[in-house]
C-alpha cells in the first residue's frame, strides 16, 4: 500500500490551483498547507504532495470506482488549465474494464484517472 506521494512542481500557487479543481471529483482537497508545499487527501487514503522543487518526470494514476468521477476528473483538470493526452474512454489494451482519462498538468505530469470496474 502507498502511503503518500510527493511531486516536484516549478510554481507551487498554479499547481495548487490546478489541482484543487482537477482533484475534487475524486474527493480529494487540502489537508495540509505550508510554504514550501501542499497535501491533499481523500477520505480512503492516498495522499498527495506537491513540494515547491524541480520537476521531475513521473505518472500519477488516482483510482476510482465510476466511469462518471473519470469523466469530471478530466473536465474539471481542462478546465483548470490541463492539457488533454488521452480523453476519457475505455484502454482494452490495459484490460477490457480499464476506464482512464489523461491530463499533462503545468509541470509537464501525466495525470490519470482510472476505473477498474465492470459495466
Amino acid at each position: 500500500m502507498i502511503d503518500h506521494l510527493s511531486l516536484g512542481v516549478s510554481d507551487l500557487s498554479k499547481s495548487k490551483e490546478f489541482y484543487s479543481k482537477a482533484l475534487a471529483p475524486l474527493g480529494y482537497q487540502v489537508k495540509i498547507e505550508m510554504d514550501h508545499g501542499i497535501c491533499y487527501g481523500a477520505s480512503d487514503g492516498g495522499d498527495l504532495w506537491i513540494l515547491k522543487s524541480e520537476p521531475t518526470k513521473i505518472h500519477v494514476a488516482f483510482g476510482t470506482t465510476k466511469q462518471e468521477i473519470v469523466d469530471a476528473f478530466y473536465q474539471a483538470a481542462i478546465n483548470a488549465g490541463g492539457r488533454d493526452n488521452g480523453a476519457p474512454g475505455l484502454r482494452p489494451n490495459y484490460h477490457e474494464n480499464y476506464y482512464a482519462a489523461f491530463v499533462i498538468d503545468p509541470d509537464g505530469y501525466n495525470i490519470e484517472a482510472v476505473c477498474h470496474q465492470e459495466y
